[in-house]
């Protein structure tokens, strides 16, 4: 490693968006280098780089860099540093995602079919890929990952920390698309690669994906938002009296979703918790819910309740059945097309180990994140239209109409498994608790929007 890159390459980690290690001391203790992607400047590669925290843990980073002679102002902000490389001399190293070049040659690796012992770059057989010429762009709206969309045509996804493994989001998609969903974006293709660790280990895993852009969609939760907002602002009116009723799209939401849970089930199989497990499961959410207590003391008045519904699923006697699913399923996780909604990244939660990220679970795992996302789509608003009774209950009547629709969607004509509702309700208050310790940690008044749903779970279960 270069002298003192590791120092700056810290620097740039600790001020990005999809850096999980904000807030914690860290050092960059390996970089291993693939092999160069351009011959001419800027010369691009992929490194992948691994960070040891204070406590121990250890990270892999994917960080694609393109090194210039000299620095460019007009990329000062994916400047990492000027470098004395053995090789290349003194140049300046640059996060290559923001440099056009850089993200033609990516491009150009998929177009290609590039494949070396380090780095290989599958296509989808049938795929369309973007011209030659398609320009670049970074888009905005990431966190854990970054984004390059390709004009109109497709978007890559990079994952920006890496793991051993396939991961969920490229092998779900893969599936889907071979499937014929049509609920999610085609896949067109994935980068794959092998790197050399910290320790010395050779690990392979994926790094990214190219996917089909969807030229017409629309945020779910932008949606969902500007439903409530409408409401809001007109205040003496009910949901189904506003024009921008969201409940027949939120229908169609529970429709696409149990689509896209059958098709999972047909291709990775489905298994059955017996007695046993879901108390397992059970013992999880309690343990959960000790831990927030001591981050999160608002909890404690609930806690009885919650502890209640917990031990209802323990008691269930049936067997529940568990698949594939989504993972962390929520609005800003939906697109709504002029076709209809399409669901987006199957990548599960990326704090999480792969092995959970890819383990079986119930699909009201799913379904209860869609039913706090709404909750979270009224709350955002109450915060920029006041706290009044009238607008709190206005909000409760769109969160309700919306949540009822969905799950009429979801339904259809099934009347669900027996346990159902005790299943629902105890993974609603798990990911109610999950975003208490969150809000805490992060957006302190925010804090009321999950309270609000625990103190009805808790107290009735409704």
């Amino acid at each position: 490693m270069t002298p003192g890159y590791a120092e700056k390459l810290a620097a740039y980690f600790a001020g990005r968006r999809w850096f999980a290690g904000k807030g914690r001391d860290f050092t960059v203790t390996h970089v291993h280098a693939m092999p160069w992607l351009t011959e001419d400047a800027p010369r691009v590669r992929f490194e992948i780089v691994s960070v040891e925290y204070d406590d121990g843990r250890t990270d892999s980073y994917q960080f694609p860099v393109a090194y210039l002679p000299d620095e460019v102002p007009a990329y000062a902000h994916a400047l990492v540093g000027t470098v004395d490389d053995d090789k290349l001399g003194t140049v300046a190293a640059y996060d290559a995602v923001y440099l056009k070049d850089a993200s033609h040659t990516l491009l150009c690796g998929f177009r290609e079919r590039r494949e070396s012992d380090f780095l290989a770059f599958h296509v989808v057989e049938g795929a369309n890929l973007p011209d030659e010429d398609t320009v670049g762009i970074v888009m905005t709206a990431e966190q854990s990952n970054t984004s390059i969309a390709y004009g109109d045509e497709a978007i890559m996804k990079l994952f920006r920390r890496v793991t051993s493994g396939h991961n969920p989001d490229i092998e779900i998609h893969v599936a889907l698309t071979r499937q014929g969903d049509e609920h999610v974006a085609p896949l067109l293709g994935w980068l794959h690669g092998s790197w050399v660790d910290s320790a010395g280990g050779t690990v392979e895993g994926d790094m990214g994906m190219l996917q089909e852009f969807l030229r017409t969609a629309t945020d779910g939760w932008d949606l969902a938002t500007a439903s409530v907002r409408d409401l809001l602002i007109e205040e003496d009116l009910h949901p189904d009296e506003v024009g921008g009723d969201f409940a027949s799209e939120a229908e169609r939401l529970g429709e696409a979703t149990a689509s896209v849970h059958r098709h999972l089930a047909e291709i990775f199989g489905t298994e059955s918790l017996i007695p046993e497990q879901i108390n397992d499961l059970a013992d999880a959410m309690r343990e959960r819910l000790h831990s927030a207590i001591a981050t999160v003391p608002d909890l404690q008045p609930h806690a009885a309740g919650l502890l209640a519904r917990y031990d209802r699923l323990s008691q269930l006697s049936a067997p529940v059945e568990v698949q594939r699913i989504h993972g962390d399923y929520h609005l800003g996780q939906t697109l709504r097309t002029v076709k209809g909604w399409t669901i987006i990244d199957f990548e599960g939660e990326p704090a999480k180990p792969l092995p959970e990220r890819q383990a079986m679970d119930s699909t009201l795992r799913d379904v209860a994140g869609m039913l706090r996302s709404f909750g979270y789509a009224s709350g955002a608003m109450l915060h920029q239209f006041g706290s009044s009774e009238q607008l709190h209950y206005r909000a409760d009547e769109w969160t309700a109409r919306n949540s009822a629709s969905f799950l009429a969607g979801y339904l259809g004509t099934s009347k669900g498994v027996p346990g159902q509702a005790e299943l629902l309700a105890a993974y609603e208050a798990d990911k109610a608790v999950y975003e208490a310790v969150y809000e805490t940690r992060n957006r302190p008044s925010w804090l009321e929007i999950p309270l609000k749903a625990i103190q009805r779970i808790a107290t009735t279960g409704d």
